[in-house]
């Protein structure tokens, strides 16, 4: 997808909407999306269209990517993108699908963690063509006094409309009050920018709302907030996160991210083509054609949502090499080239297989790995291993220790 035809114009409107609503949850209101785009097509003017994301933890998942994604597609299609870090509302925290009031971060730990964001959406985003801001600029000056007048403009009835505070109101949890300065430090952030359009997930809805309304109040054009659903992990039930093990890290190696991916379930693999690649929604209905009449078998195209991915965050080489990987590990029973080797320190002449698993990298947790080993989705050699003890012997030890559809060998001295 170019950003312009050959006379150096934006793409007609239908075919941009047509980009810009793929894998949409809502878009408030869509068709004052329509006008803008034919006011940006008529005058050459790009919408400017922002992403806010607190830099709460150094690494992204795939999950963080929908909105970066998005994102990208107004990039393509010639738009301003602006990719703004809230170094400033992270020393609130975000209160969104919290029942308890986040504990704040350091300004070191917000830094830090700023610098891991860059590096990774710069994966997905066009480092040259996007604008690179942080909430601090203008909420570190705004003083107690801009303070005071912002919190005027909105009354407490109306913060508690926002679902987390009506419901941790009602079972009479505590609420803090710099929480409620979230949602209007996030609207502020929109009258800064002049933001045509705020991509957010659909449980910030509320937040983005607030922008429209302060933006109102400035007297400029109100937002068009369009809202991404939040895309479920590998299980395919609940929302993909790190700490429930479901989820691919941006920063995993080819082969991990891989297969992962192979291990998802036919009908999500449509979700993730859907949600996190560039392909083009009557591409993916084409694709879904094909596997219905059988001119495709779904395990290829599975294999080719795995390898778009891994070449997105990785290289085309890379995503050539984990298939081929994958294909001799799964497909024809070989032992894949440069699968990872990882030394595991020995100490006694049995060693706890939850624990190799874990330091192997093949489980989030000690807990997760316990819980692998019981539902028989542990192999040691080729052989399903449920009991939580491997006798190791003397000397050098090597173990192929596979977990679902990934393989480490463990190198036990």
């Amino acid at each position: 997808m170019s950003n312009f035809d050959r006379r150096g114009e934006f793409a007609p409107v239908d075919e941009q909407l047509e980009y810009l609503q793929k894998g949409t949850a809502e878009i408030i209101p869509l068709p004052e999306l329509r006008t803008r785009l034919e006011q940006s097509r008529a005058t050459g003017r790009p919408l400017r269209v922002k992403a806010g994301f607190d830099p709460t933890a150094p690494d992204l998942h795939l999950g963080h990517t929908v909105l970066i994604r998005k994102l990208k597609h107004f990039q393509d299609l010639g738009h301003t993108v602006i990719f703004l870090i809230g170094d400033f509302t992270s020393l609130i925290g975000d209160p969104t699908g919290r029942s308890v009031t986040r504990k704040p971060l350091t300004r070191e730990e917000i830094d830090k963690n700023s610098q891991t964001y860059t590096d990774q959406v710069f994966k997905i985003l066009d480092r040259e063509k996007t604008e690179v801001r942080y909430n601090s600029e203008w909420l570190g000056k705004l003083g107690f006094e801009g303070i005071i007048r912002l919190a005027a403009k909105f009354t407490v009835s109306q913060m508690l409309e926002r679902d987390e505070f009506h419901k941790r109101f009602q079972a009479e949890q505590p609420i803090s009050l710099h929480e409620m300065l979230y949602p209007l430090a996030q609207g502020y952030d929109s009258v800064m920018l002049d933001a045509d359009v705020e991509l957010g997930g659909t449980d910030q809805r509320f937040n983005l709302l607030v922008g429209r309304e302060l933006q109102r109040q400035a007297a400029t054009p109100a937002q068009i907030v369009l809202m991404m659903p939040i895309i479920e992990g590998l299980d395919g039930v609940q929302k993909m996160s790190k700490s429930l093990g479901n989820a691919i890290g941006v920063h995993e190696l080819p082969q991990e991210m891989y297969g992962k991916l192979m291990s998802i379930s036919d009908d999500l693999m449509w979700r993730y083509w859907t949600l996190l690649t560039d392909l083009r929604p009557h591409e993916i209905e084409a694709m879904k054609s094909d596997v219905a009449s059988s001119a495709l078998h779904p395990m290829e195209a599975k294999k080719r949502l795995a390898r778009t991915i891994v070449a997105d965050f990785h290289s085309e080489a890379a995503a050539l090499q984990a298939d081929e990987n994958w294909a001799k590990q799964f497909q024809r029973k070989e032992m894949p080239e440069n699968v990872e080797r990882v030394k595991v320190t020995r100490s006694v002449p049995f060693i706890s297989v939850s624990k190799l698993i874990f330091e192997c990298g093949l489980a989030e947790s000690r807990t997760d790995a316990e819980r692998k080993v019981k539902q028989g989705a542990v192999k040691i050699n080729g052989e399903i291993w449920k009991e939580n003890s491997w006798a190791l012997g003397d000397g050098h030890v090597e173990l192929e220790i596979r977990v679902g559809k990934r393989a480490k060998i463990a190198v036990i001295e």
